[in-house]
């Protein structure tokens, strides 16, 4: 993991400080809610529906123990015993008082942990795939790219009022874990000619106005990551609307200007940037890479019991088979601690189930533990010899939910339970198809199928991506659900296609249910997921499961 040098502390530190004076300006009447606005905001302080959030950065996803229990006492001491974990590879808390804002700040700069920039138009968190440094399809890791982004991107005095909010995603495997077509800027890994590089996607993005992201480079070489970037954000900050908020985004820019236009003025402003900007070295490179490196894994593990219990224990084998994934180190498996257990909101753990996880990590991965875009956890570096014993332990706590990549591991966001932006509820939905699916049988059955929910569309739950996507609206003080069909985040990224008019709250457990049997009913063999079916037969049988012939 990256450690933080004294340049690092003092910033987050001194970060605190400041937003302690301005706070404390805000409530003296010396700044109103407008001025104050963007300076919560730029320190991860929302004021939602019934109190304020905070939103606490997670870069790219990857913490250490002893940072979860950090966010255990946060979770404790300043909101409700709990934490929420989010798409964006971050931990929100619904609950805290703003008045003691500084004070949370400055808990959690002790571990070094912080706010900046997790809200606002500035660019958010960097994010990767929660597998980095772990899959066997990886190209290389991507990890130290993405904290250089994060080191260059952090008060870049240039881009901390852009038009709007700004987010970057980095993936260096085959198999794009990281959502990397539906961010502003997405950089995957690739290599060309023994040249490590990226791919450079623009325009990508979610919310009101969904896009796929854009190839705007083949192949950029890796010592100019940061000038190219700067100059796309340059663009961006220069052109990019500021009237109109709906058209703020960098995608709504690309779509106006077209993608070669775009292209153009890039590189026309990176040979500018060029000549003042200095390229990464591969002295700096190898220096963070040194912050990545592999922990002192085992020569040799002895895989007998493992498998001796999987033949014994088929609760066991599911979980091994669903739940846990091959490491690219012989004797290792990386584990999802499942956050999608029946009766709790998706992405939710309360402050005495981060304080157990942490135990879990310094037990069996090294003390680290990762957020994954799903909303749940990940062990990254587990000996396959500690697998037995560790699921008996996140069993115990109903947090081995065999369920990973399934129907019931919902994504979801807060909703209207907690968000003043939301139209309908979300969790609650989520609930009733996990109920309906209660039957993990029948689950494994179905296989791979996503269902991503928002409660509005600003699409914090990533319905449009998601295979199954659902959609709420409001009608007249009611809450309604839109049902897209197609979705997918991955490499061959696609945004799901609405199969027809929107259903009331209480329709739409059924409409799922009727959904999954229709796909069950029509596919090949039991080899052919929901998407395969679905791209092969179209949304058609699909739309008359849900709506009848007539729909």
């Amino acid at each position: 993991m990256y450690q933080y040098n004294d340049f690092d502390q003092q910033l987050i530190d001194k970060r605190a400080v400041e937003f302690d004076q301005q706070a404390r300006r805000y409530f003296s009447g010396a700044l109103d809610a407008e001025q104050f606005r963007p300076l919560r905001l730029m320190n991860g302080f929302y004021l939602e529906r019934h109190a304020p959030m905070l939103r606490v950065a997670i870069p790219y996803g990857v913490l250490h123990a002893r940072q979860l229990r950090r966010l255990a006492f946060i979770a404790r001491e300043y909101d409700r015993g709990y934490g929420h974990f989010t798409t964006r590879q971050n931990v929100q808390f619904n609950w805290p008082a703003l008045e003691r804002g500084a004070e949370i700040l400055a808990e959690l700069a002790k571990a070094q942990l912080h706010a900046i920039q997790a809200s606002g138009n500035c660019v958010r968190n960097v994010t990767s795939d929660h597998l980095a440094g772990v899959a066997a399809d990886e190209i290389e890791d991507p990890r130290p790219y993405a904290e250089l982004i994060r080191q260059w991107s952090t008060v870049h005095p240039e881009f901390v009022f852009l038009p709007r909010k700004f987010k970057i995603a980095v993936t260096g495997s085959r198999v794009d874990r990281a959502a990397s077509r539906v961010h502003d800027i997405g950089l995957r890994v690739t290599r060309a000619r023994d040249e490590t590089g990226f791919e450079v996607l623009v325009g990508g993005g979610l919310g009101r106005s969904p896009f796929v992201g854009q190839t705007l480079r083949e192949f950029l070489p890796r010592e100019h990551l940061l000038t190219y970037l700067e100059a796309m954000l340059r663009v961006y900050n220069m052109l990019g609307r500021r009237d109109n908020k709906y058209k703020a985004r960098i995608k709504i820019l690309v779509k106006e200007l077209g993608i070669d236009a775009f292209r153009a003025l890039v590189e026309d402003e990176w040979e500018y940037v060029k000549a003042y900007q200095r390229t990464l070295s591969e002295a700096e490179v190898e220096a963070m890479r040194a912050h990545f490196r592999d922990p002192e894994f085992e020569t040799f593990i002895d895989p007998a019991r493992f498998e001796a219990e999987k033949l014994l224990n088929r609760a066991f084998a599911d979980w091994v088979e669903h739940n846990t994934v091959a490491h690219r180190r012989a004797g290792y498996r990386a584990v999802y601690v499942s956050l999608k257990r029946p009766g709790h909101a998706p992405g939710d753990l309360d402050a005495d189930g981060m304080e157990f996880v942490a135990d879990l990590a310094e037990r069996h991965s090294f003390g680290e533990v990762r957020v994954a875009h799903t909303q749940n956890l990940v062990l990254p570096h587990v000996p396959v010899a500690d697998l037995p014993k560790l699921w008996k332990a996140l069993s115990a706590r109903n947090l081995a939910t065999p369920n990973i990549g399934m129907l019931t591991d919902v994504i979801c966001c807060p909703g209207m339970d907690y968000c003043s932006l939301a139209n309908t509820v979300s969790i609650p939905v989520a609930e009733e198809i996990g109920a309906r699916f209660a039957d993990l049988d029948k689950v494994h059955d179905v296989g791979p199928l996503r269902i991503n929910i928002s409660g509005c569309m600003n699409a914090c739950g990533h319905h449009h991506v998601g295979h199954v996507g659902i959609l709420g609206v409001d009608k007249k003080g009611e809450e309604w659900f839109q049902i897209t069909l197609g979705g997918d985040s991955g490499a061959d990224a696609a945004l799901g296609r609405r199969i027809g008019p929107a259903l009331p709250r209480a329709d739409v457990a059924d409409a799922v249910e009727r959904i999954v049997h229709a796909y069950l009913d029509a596919r090949r063999d039991a080899r052919e997921t929901f998407l395969e079916t679905l791209r092969r037969l179209g949304p058609q049988p699909f739309k008359e499961a849900v709506y009848g012939a007539a729909g």
